[in-house]
């Protein structure tokens, strides 16, 4: 029943055909699991494993390459024996990478299934359940509920626990454990004073809510509004209720979560995307080219060399087209991808942000809206009493007292903002001693003595921790910062330090009995008895809602006594509270009161809650506190880095509207006097635009209060449909969904294991700063990965263009697959991470966030691309045809008989002198590689910086880049130099002459690259091209100063 918090209990009980006081029947019970079913979450069905395996395999590059692969693996079976093992090793290779991939892939399949798995932990184990035919409660399964059951939870369960330090205060302060409510339960009586349940998982709501049984009024409320519901998974704070099942599995709100995870879609990372764009454009190329080459040469497939059969020709021609296929394909671009994203998870970590997904690390550079929850994350979750204020004589109000002495206002400020023993009262700026003002001691004792809560040093954590309310252990800070006892605190321990003025206070007096809170009178109250001879009667203290306090309070505290509370005075408190809780303040008030001489305990009703406010009658004020869950202090700076960095704050938050508000103002998000209509919705007020309306009010908006879950979502696929990228915060069970429905999802360290696992990256320190950081990290990131893109694509372009080459000119094979494959993997691989640890540019966070609909290549890259890719290609096959027809020690073969080749054995007439043999010498072919590498390495250095010349950007600016081209030479001798590996690979070693002739032809991809970044820095920083053209002319010259005095 969705609407069961706006009926009445009678209805309610009515709807289900039930009874509260004896339940339902067997029968009734037996029908009821028929037609709902048993109260569980089901489980998810997951992809079997055959399956997730296969789709790994559902990508256009990885298809390529498996066939690739294939077609490899048959061509080597029919291979001659002297080549079959060198012929193996390409396709196994390739499906080793393949293989990799695969497993990475089903493992992050099977990490995403745990978002739904850890809904369970949230589900109650039992539940005490009234049926007919037993007496009283019984414990049964809680996935036996069944709607129409009638239940009942208290703040106790089997076991309850004495806090070791609040136990010394006196014997009956326990802490229990809550019952976990075993479903969605309309609350049909409440069997204590009051009823609070922490429905935080849920609501995000930082502290517990009271509950009723009336029905709420407005039939569109919000859960938090939904005083008189209980929900499934949260926990009971303090009291006990009985009340009817009204939602069982997925009909509770975290059923509804669990379908919402289900059947929400993560989106493809921006680089995801982007990569199957360019897979999708390279295998165009691919094919194309490769369909060219084959093409091309039928004409030759009936040549003699390949014994006059065209099958045998079109074959050959085939295995070239595939050597292009492997060529063209960066195989070592995931390897070298997944590394510079772990390498930025282990620079993020150390800033206290850990990251689930690896491809949100760079997906965080183009974020362009971050959706923050408040509550812990823009502050400390740590309520803090601010400000307060009691009263003197003087002159300050104006109105007078009912003795004819003027009041006036005491106003302190309080520093410290967190749950810890550690800050001082200030009046006007200057810290007091409060020990020498006797209101201010009185209200001490007030804050101590009217309380359940408590402060605890956590030894292992190394900070302090609030035990039970968070209101009340705000209290207890505010005791230990006044220290009205002068308590001596020098060589205390952390343990004793955290309650040491508190207990001091505590020890004074008798605590005899405390008056549970209740809302119809919104205080609680304790009859306290000094210990000690003094002469002092018995005193009820009494903390509670200013209004309510107010009106039943007659006098006022002074130092000099008590003071008439005249109707003049009472409206000037009324003012001042309106101060403090509205505007850039909206605190949360609570005042301080006690009775003198009020009966003797034995005369007051303790069972009956309708007589404790007259109990608490003829009070006298004492003051009044103001707290709050303060702001962190770094986040002020934070939001305005957002702001240079063009990201839009967005808050959705669980609380209040005014509270919300305030939160921001202080934070910057909103102005002191910034109008917030417009900018700031309620969820009730989100739900009444109309669709186009909430368009546009997500456009604008800074603040979301009173949020449900599926508002979480709605505003993230507003944003997705407005073409943002989104990062979204949340540590509820509330905010799965919108974790993962969100392009990036940041779970809260101190958050539930489902916002965790729905998550792509977890804040250690729940800190929105962390946040910021961790994007200026995504944005260097993404920078470097397009840096080693593309120095693999403009690599790869070169050995198309030298396979593209040898095969249209007919010349021998310059390149071999086996050792297109080392170059890429190796060779290539290590420079290309490397390049993932270039510094960040220092203005990184003054640039708007990127366009996700950019490119990953634009017009101009693939234009410098084929510059340097065709150069590549030039001087690769260049080299070799330079050791054919130019090197002294080489057989100086004229062109035609270079690229005609094939026909030696048949037309002996042409190649005279030219023994047939020679063709298919390993020396060109080392030329050819070893220029590809050199060159490859010189090109690792022209990518350190996508603009920068090597001048303003030296290599050691990266040392690790320096290293890695140091490894990568270093292979490149070993299989030259080792006669192992210079068999499989089949190349041989270089004399002098021959290295001489690598570099000169290798250098001048230096000098090309130079002269292209010349041209992006005078389109992109509108400098002069003409005041760069001495230097590039300079460069040009030495270099052909040096092949003039030292030619090929």
């Amino acid at each position: 029943m969705s609407g069961a918090y706006a009926l009445t209990v009678t209805d309610v009980l009515t709807a289900y055909d039930t009874d509260e006081d004896t339940g339902l029947s067997e029968k009734k019970v037996a029908a009821a699991l028929k037609k709902y079913g048993y109260n569980e979450l089901p489980p998810e069905d997951s992809k079997p494993l055959w399956k997730l395996v296969l789709e790994q395999f559902d990508d256009l590059l990885v298809k390529i390459l498996l066939l690739a692969a294939t077609i490899s693996f048959v061509l080597a079976w029919f291979e001659d024996s002297e080549d079959a093992t060198t012929a193996f090793v390409e396709p196994l290779v390739i499906m080793l990478i393949l293989i990799v991939n695969a497993i990475v892939g089903v493992w992050q399949e099977r990490n995403a299934e745990s978002a739904i798995e850890a809904l369970k932990e949230y589900e109650s184990d039992a539940a005490k359940v009234i049926r007919q035919g037993s007496v009283g409660t019984q414990s049964i399964k809680a996935r036996e509920l069944v709607p129409g059951d009638i239940v009942e939870v208290a703040d106790f369960n089997d076991s309850t626990y004495i806090h070791p330090y609040l136990s010394r205060l006196h014997n009956n302060a326990q802490f229990t454990v809550g019952d976990r409510v075993p479903a969605d339960i309309r609350i049909t009586k409440i069997l204590s004073t009051t009823l609070r349940v922490d429905q935080s998982i849920l609501t995000g709501e930082s502290v517990s809510v009271l509950k009723h049984s009336d029905p709420v009024s407005s039939t569109r409320a919000v859960n938090q509004d939904k005083k008189n519901m209980l929900f499934s998974g949260t926990n009971v704070a303090s009291g006990r209720c009985r009340g009817v099942v009204v939602g069982t599995g997925l009909a509770t709100e975290i059923g509804k979560i669990r379908d919402q995870i289900m059947q929400t879609d993560q989106e493809k990372t921006p680089l995801g995307q982007k990569i199957d764009e360019f897979g999708t454009q390279l295998s165009k190329v691919i094919t194309l080219i490769c369909i060219a080459v084959w093409l091309i040469n039928i004409g030759h497939f009936n040549d003699p060399v390949h014994g006059g059969s065209w099958l045998r020709g079109a074959v050959y021609y085939f295995k070239i087209a595939v050597a292009l296929a492997v060529a063209a394909i960066p195989e070592g671009l995931p390897a070298v991808i997944t590394t510079c994203l772990a390498l930025g998870t282990r620079r993020m970590a150390r800033k206290n942000a850990i990251v689930r997904s690896l491809p949100s690390v760079e997906t965080l550079g183009c974020t362009s809206v971050i959706c923050s929850d408040k509550t812990g994350t823009l502050t400390t979750n740590q309520m803090t009493v601010v400000r307060m204020f009691t009263f003197a004589d003087g002159t300050q109000v104006g109105a007078q007292s009912g003795d004819g002495r003027p009041l006036s206002f005491d106003e302190y400020e309080i520093t410290g903002s967190k749950y810890a023993p550690e800050g001082s009262i200030l009046r006007k700026g200057v810290k007091i001693d409060c020990a020498t003002n006797p209101c201010l001691v009185e209200l001490a004792h007030i804050c101590a003595l009217c309380n359940d809560s408590g402060l605890e040093y956590n030894e292992t954590k190394g900070h302090f921790e609030k035990v039970g309310e968070a209101t009340e252990t705000a209290l207890i800070c505010l005791v230990e910062k006044m220290n009205v006892s002068s308590v001596r605190k020098a060589g205390l321990s952390n343990r004793d330090l955290a309650m040491a003025c508190n207990h001091d206070l505590q020890r004074m007096h008798h605590k005899k009995f405390t008056l549970e809170f209740s809302r119809d009178r919104k205080s609680m109250s304790t009859y306290v008895i000094p210990k000690q001879g003094t002469g002092e009667s018995g005193k009820l203290l009494v903390k509670g809602a200013p209004e309510s306090i107010l009106d039943r309070c007659t006098h006022v505290r002074t130092p000099n006594g008590r003071v008439l509370l005249t109707p003049e005075t009472k409206d000037e408190i009324l003012r001042k509270l309106a101060t403090y809780a509205t505007g850039r303040e909206a605190l949360r008030c609570l005042a301080m009161a006690s009775r003198d001489n009020p009966p003797s305990p034995s005369q007051f009703n303790l069972t009956d809650p309708l007589f404790f406010k007259d109990y608490e009658s003829g009070l006298t004020l004492v003051g009044v506190v103001g707290m709050l869950d303060p702001p962190r202090c770094e986040v002020a700076d934070s939001i305005r880095d957002c702001s240079m960095a063009g990201i839009r704050v967005i808050v959705i938050t669980g609380d209040n509207k005014a509270t919300a508000e305030a939160i921001c103002r202080r934070i910057g998000l909103f102005g002191e006097k910034e109008d917030t209509r417009g900018k700031a919705f309620t969820g009730r007020e989100f739900d009444m635009l109309s669709p186009q309306e909430k368009k546009e009010a997500v456009r604008h908006a800074k603040l979301f209060a009173r949020v449900e879950p599926a508002h979480k979502s709605e505003i993230v696929q507003y944003l997705q449909d407005d073409g943002e990228i989104s990062a979204m915060t949340g540590d509820g069970v509330n905010d799965a969904p919108a974790l993962k429905k969100a392009e990036i999802g940041i779970a809260m360290g101190s958050g539930t294991a489902v916002a965790k696992s729905a998550s792509d990256m977890v804040l250690a320190d729940d800190n929105f700063s962390t946040i910021v950081a961790a994007v200026e990290e995504g944005r260097a990131i993404y920078n470097n990965m397009k840096q080693f893109i593309r120095y693999l694509i403009s690599s790869n372009i070169g050995e198309v263009v030298s396979i593209f080459l040898t095969a249209a000119l007919g010349m021998p094979e310059a390149l071999i697959p086996v050792q297109l494959l080392w170059v890429n993997l190796v060779t290539d691989g290590l420079p290309a991470t490397a390049l993932g640890f270039n510094p960040p540019d220092l203005d990184i966070m003054e640039k708007p966030p990127r366009n996700s609909k950019e490119p990953l290549i634009s017009s101009w890259l693939f234009l410098r691309y084929m510059a340097i890719g065709c150069y590549v290609g030039f001087a690769t096959v260049g080299s070799a045809a330079w050791w054919f027809m130019l090197y002294p020690g080489g057989p100086q073969v004229t062109y035609y008989q270079l690229t005609h080749h094939l026909q030696c054995s048949v037309e002996p007439s042409s190649f005279i002198g030219v023994p047939c043999s020679v063709f298919s010498s390993p020396k060109p072919m080392t030329m050819a590689l070893s220029v590809l590498v050199l060159i490859e390495m010189f090109n690792a250095l022209n990518s350190l910086s996508e603009n920068q010349s090597l001048i303003a950007m030296p290599p050691w600016r990266n040392v690790w880049l320096v290293i890695a081209i140091s490894i990568s030479m270093i292979l490149h001798f070993a299989i030259l130099y080792v006669d192992v590996f210079a068999r499989i690979f089949q190349i041989s070693a270089l004399d002098v002459a021959e290295w001489s002739a690598v570099i000169k032809l290798s250098l001048p991809v230096l000098l090309l690259d130079e002269t292209q970044k010349a041209f992006a820095r005078s389109l992109s920083e509108h400098r002069s091209l003409f005041s760069q053209i001495p230097a590039l002319s300079l460069m040009w010259l030495g270099y052909a100063g040096l092949i003039y005095r030292f030619p090929l």
